[in-house]
Parts: structure tokens; sequence; C-alpha cells
């Protein structure tokens, strides 16, 4: 949780360096100047240019509460909430910006991790996955974050046609992974509620997924649309031979050529009710495995959203700081396998450009976030001899960036009575379940 103030509670006994303790008691952190920052503790303030710790006395009896947590940044379900937490409390100041830090045990992460992401009714099955992908994905992290540490790490490839950008490690360097969307969800001890989600954590203690005996890096989002995409298609060019293209069904679908790199397939893919995992309607499960703010999204496997001429340039211009004049059309120059539009071009009557990858498009034509980046784009004129679009319609499939495991389908999968390795083995193909402690 980052700000310029930051409110909490502290709910048992906690000690702040070698002498200072305090009990049940209402805090907060302002930040002084650039770098400092002062701790309030009912009469007790102290001023910090460095990070202050606060550590429970027994943990296991203490507990504290951020207030005002903003969850979900920049997407469609951004909120605030008040969420309870275990471990200890560190808080630093950087440039004028206040961060909240919570650090405890990669299993009590994990613990809430599987319950925000998902709700912790979810069935045990697809409950274990999401611990084991969740354990594998912070695992390889921490590694990869190593390995940037002695390199120096570009996310943006600039060509004299445009830009082509990617989002993932750079963005973190005094702490492992943030509590959102960005990295995994991570809402504290408020979201466990349910005995499976402890059972699927303490069943599952220290496995993960390997190929070729290093710790894979198991990605997931909501759903694919169908068809999973490539990690290369995403992130950084690097190939993972178990993030690729996986059809999310039981058989081949028929009446549909998969080859989504070819426009004419893509959009009969996508204008199309193609039969998989995560086309289902089963409100049952989909109340299990989406928290509510989640289950406020109802058309995740095939989606529409319209744009004005007005809202596309306005959008251009504040997202990505791009001025095309007019826009003229949308035009996919190349697509991943499930569909997903990895450079678009933008054309325009003052100039054209090329954005990618799938989240920048994303981005760039919406408030928040597109769901995805699989979709076409259909353009409607005021008046037959126009030359330039009223609006665009975009016509879209999956929530997310389809790499790797789809929580929907899988959801589907463990209610079908797949077993989680069943899960693992479907969506991260050419791997190994491992115990690594």
């Amino acid at each position: 949780m980052s700000g310029k103030t930051v409110e909490f509670r502290l709910n048992g006994h906690f000690r702040m360096g070698a002498d200072k303790e305090v009990e049940n008691i209402n805090g907060n952190v302002t930040v002084s100047s650039n770098n400092e920052f002062t701790l309030n503790l009912g009469e007790t303030q102290q001023t910090f240019d460095d990070c202050a710790m606060l550590e429970p006395v027994c943990e296991e009896e203490a507990n504290f509460e951020l207030h005002k947590v903003v969850i979900g940044v920049q997407f469609h379900w951004e909120r605030e909430e008040t969420q309870r937490f275990k471990g200890k409390l560190k808080f630093f100041v950087e440039n004028g910006v206040m961060t909240a830090v919570n650090i405890l045990s990669i299993e009590d992460y994990l613990l809430s991790v599987i319950s925000s992401e998902m709700s912790a009714t979810s069935s045990l099955e697809l409950l274990k996955a999401h611990a084991v992908i969740s354990r594998g994905w912070l695992l390889a992290q921490i590694e990869k974050d190593k390995k940037l540490k002695e390199t120096e790490y570009m996310a943006t490839i600039r060509t004299d046609e445009g830009y082509i950008r990617w989002y993932d490690r750079q963005d973190h360097s005094r702490f492992d992974v943030c509590a959102d969307d960005h990295c995994q969800r991570y809402q504290g001890i408020s979201r466990v509620s349910a005995p499976q989600a402890y059972r699927a954590v303490k069943d599952t203690e220290g496995k993960v997924l390997v190929h070729e005996g290093i710790v894979c890096d198991t990605r997931y989002y909501k759903c694919c649309g169908g068809i999973t995409e490539k990690f290369e298609n995403v992130w950084e060019p690097v190939t993972r031979p178990y993030l690729t293209k996986i059809i999310d069904s039981e058989s081949p679908p028929a009446g549909f050529d998969t080859d989504l790199t070819v426009e004419e397939n893509a959009r009969q893919w996508i204008t199309g009710n193609p039969p998989a995992f995560c086309n289902t309607k089963d409100d049952e499960v989909l109340k299990q495995v989406l928290n509510e703010y989640d289950y406020e999204t109802k058309d995740f496997f095939r989606w529409q959203i319209s744009l004005t001429q007005a809202e596309i340039k306005d959008l251009l211009m504040r997202k990505i700081n791009v001025d095309v004049g007019d826009v003229l059309d949308l035009i996919p120059l190349e697509r991943g396998d499930s569909g997903r539009i990895i450079r678009l071009k933008i054309s325009g009557t003052l100039q054209n450009i090329v954005i990618g990858k799938e989240l920048e498009i994303r981005k760039a034509l919406s408030e928040s976030h597109l769901y995805s980046s699989a979709f076409i784009v259909e353009k409607t004129y005021k008046h037959n001899w126009s030359k330039t679009p009223e609006k665009f319609i975009l016509k879209g499939s999956g929530w997310g960036h389809g790499v790797g495991l789809c929580q929907i389908g899988a959801a589907i999968m463990s209610a079908k009575g797949y077993s989680y390795q069943d899960i693992l083995n479907h969506y991260f193909p050419d791997t190994e379940l491992k115990k690594i402690y």
C-alpha cells in the first residue's frame, strides 16, 4: 500500500525497536519530506529517514489493519477496502511516497493469495492447484529479481513505427511483490474464510511445478477465451515451453480453425461460441470461484464495447500520450496463438503508430484496461460518404493476458471431477510436480 498517509490499527502487542511496546492502538504514518516520514502512535510521535518496523510480540495473537487500501488499481473493479494482516508491518518513504510492507512466511502469504485471487469457498482441488502455481510464481519472481539486479533490464523496444512495451519485474525494488493484480492479489486474512483454503495450502506445502529442474514461472488470469497464449507474446521474448498454446476443452472445437494468428480464423473464433471449459454460465461454480467484485463481471468469455471518435482520441492522449488526429482505423498487425493482438496499428489523419504488447493495447483503449487484447474491430459512420468513423466497436474474447492457468476454466474442470494434478497437467504441459521444502 502506498500514499502520502497510511492509517492503521494494531490489534494485540507490537514491538517497535528494542524497548518500545504498544498494544491495541490506532496510528498513522505521514510523509514529512521527500525522504522522511513521521510515525504517530497515540501520544508517541517519531520521525524516520529510512524505515520503521512494527513487530508482533506473539504472531498467533496479533494482527494489524490497514485502512483505505486500494485494490484493482486502474482496473474496472477498483475500490477501497480495510484489510487485516498477520506478520510484521514495515514503512518506508521513497520519492515522497509512503509504502507499507507486510513481512510474513511464504505459506501464510499463499493462504491469503488463494483466498484473494479467488474465493476461499472454491473447491479444494482448485485451491490446491492455485496454491501450487502461486507458490511457484512467487519463488520464480524472487529468483528472477536476483538476476535483474545483475543486468540491465529493458521492457520497451522502440522502432520508427512506434514501440512495443511489456510490464514485469522492473517495477519493484524494495519488496518482493506488490499486493495487487500487477503481481498476485494479497488481501490479508480478511479473505480467508473457509477450511478448504487452509487445507489446500497445508496439503501442497512446498510443492511447485518444475521444468528441467527449474521452478516454473506459473502464470494465471481469469478467462482464456478458449485458447491460452504463449509467454513470449505477452512478456519478454523468452520461451517458456510450459507456457504455450493450450486448447481449453476436452476435445478440439469442431468447425473452427484454431490457428488464431490468421486474421480470418481469429475473427471467426472471437465472434463464435466455441466449446471450452471457461465458456460457462454455471452460476453455482462462478459464485464459488469469484470474489464479489469479480462476480460483477458477467461477460468474460465474449464481450463487446464501443468507443466514439472523441472517446478514443481522448484515451490515446491521456493513456499513452499519442495524438494521431482523427482515428481512421485500428489494424491488428500480429496476433498471438489465442488471438490476442501483440502489435496494433493505430491509423490517424495526423500520423500512424504501432503499439504493443497486449497490456499496452488494453491500457490505450480503455479508461481502465480492456478485458483482453483478443478483439476484432468494427466501425460505424455517420454518413455513407464519411471517411472518418463515428464509432469503433470492439468485440472481444477472454479476460486477462491468457498465459498459463485459466481460473474459470480450472474451476469448471474441478467441478467436473478433475484432480488438481489433472488441472496443472492441462495448463502446464511438460512439467513435474515436486516438493522442494
